[in-house]
């Protein structure tokens, strides 16, 4: 499976969702001011990173049922 660049695309896609994800609620615990200049725009970030992850995700699977290896 590693072996699949679109599955390797995945899982980086994943992985950076998961590291903006971190870094809002590192954000978010320490408050303060960077909590107040940089909480929505690190959550629209996050919203993006994660419908690109779907999108590439869904059309992994969709490759996959069609027969790829």
């Amino acid at each position: 499976m590693f072996n699949d660049p679109l599955f390797v695309i995945v899982a980086v896609a994943v992985l950076i969702v998961l590291a903006i994800l971190l870094l809002g609620i590192g954000g978010f615990a320490k408050g303060g001011d960077f909590n107040r200049k940089h909480a929505n725009r690190i959550m629209r970030w996050r919203i993006y990173a994660q419908a690109i992850a779907i999108v590439l995700i869904l059309a992994f699977v969709f490759f996959r049922r069609m027969g790829g290896s």
